[in-house]
């Protein structure tokens, strides 16, 4: 009986010992897939906006174990370096290049050759002339706009002068913006005239074009602006002009010193979009892509909200403000 445990035990190690070596010799012919990199190629890096796209991604990043390199131009004019950064990605061996453009036509070169060299491209915020991008997730810019006219009209003035302080005009949401908030003000009989007025991406430049514009019309009694940089211009104009009594001034996206502009009245409604998702489901959008699977939409809307004085205080737009400081 001793003698039969003994074979017994003797032939359950041999067993063992042949599976962990059958084991490790598996192991060893498997190909463990590395981490897959993907650049996110952003029009700044700098707003409140643009930080909470790359919170987004960040939380994507992790949650896919996704390697991340996040960079972006030192002004939003700057489409030749948003060129040079793709083909850097390319080069480096960027499996996926999550994408916002500067210029509508001049990055569409770059992106259809990062495709051609077999590197995924997900467009969010602003669009490219490319008809190699795998999915597009931005806000509904043409709906933002008219969300953005409707809001201006809100106003109670028998007669309506409107004054539009827009971004690059090469830049394609900020015309579809625009192109919305034109087609529902227009349609108001109240409305004498619109004028627009195009500036750099920034408050300095769309602070001195507010001026210029309430120079060259006086009268101007409503405003739009469409983005972050252009709102904080046109509220900082606003109050240097002392003019918030008599303008009503409906804006983009939410930063700390715009929320504080709509609490003491230079801007009258924020149009507020989400940035957060934009990120997020751009990451997690180019890993299915380069995990084999389609997007099920070619093309997200992370929608908007508007954002009054009125509701600038319920539990559901203080979430939407202050997301991410």
């Amino acid at each position: 009986m001793k003698h039969s445990r003994m074979l017994k035990a003797a032939f359950a190690v041999i067993l063992l010992t042949g599976c962990l070596i059958a084991g490790a010799a598996g192991m060893g012919s498997m190909k463990v897939q590395e981490a897959y990199e993907i650049a996110v190629i952003a029009k700044s890096t700098e707003s409140a906006f643009w930080k909470t796209v790359f919170a987004g991604a960040n939380a994507a990043g992790t949650e896919y174990n996704v390697k991340l390199t996040v960079q972006g131009p030192d002004t939003e004019e700057d489409y030749e370096a948003q060129n040079d950064m793709i083909r850097q990605a390319v080069e480096s061996g960027a499996d996926a290049i999550v994408f916002s453009a500067v210029d509508f036509n001049a990055n569409a070169s770059a992106v259809d050759e990062a495709v051609q060299n077999g590197v995924e491209v997900v467009v969010i915020d602003s669009d490219v002339n490319s008809d190699a991008v795998s999915c597009r997730i931005s806000t509904d810019n043409y709906a933002a706009g008219r969300m953005a006219g409707e809001a201006a009209l809100s106003c109670a003035e028998e007669t309506l002068y409107v004054g539009i302080v827009n971004f690059d005009e090469k830049t394609a949401n900020g015309q579809q913006r625009e192109l919305g908030f034109r087609e529902v003000v227009e349609q108001d009989p109240r409305v004498k005239f619109i004028e627009t007025i195009n500036v750099l991406s920034t408050t300095e430049d769309a602070r001195r074009g507010m001026i210029q514009l309430l120079e060259e019309h006086p009268e101007i009694n409503v405003v739009a602006t469409f983005n972050e940089w252009t709102s904080l211009g046109v509220g900082w104009a606003i109050r240097d002009l002392d003019l918030k009594e008599q303008t009503t001034v409906v804006a983009f996206d939410s930063n700390v010193v715009s929320v504080g502009m709509l609490e003491t009245g230079e801007v009258d409604a924020l149009i507020v979009q989400n940035p957060y998702a934009m990120g997020y489901l751009g990451i997690e959008t180019a890993y299915q892509l380069l995990s084999g699977k389609k997007p099920g939409n070619a093309r997200v809307d992370t929608e908007t909200t508007l954002v009054t004085r009125e509701n600038m205080f319920s539990e559901d737009c203080q979430k939407i403000l202050f997301t991410f400081d």
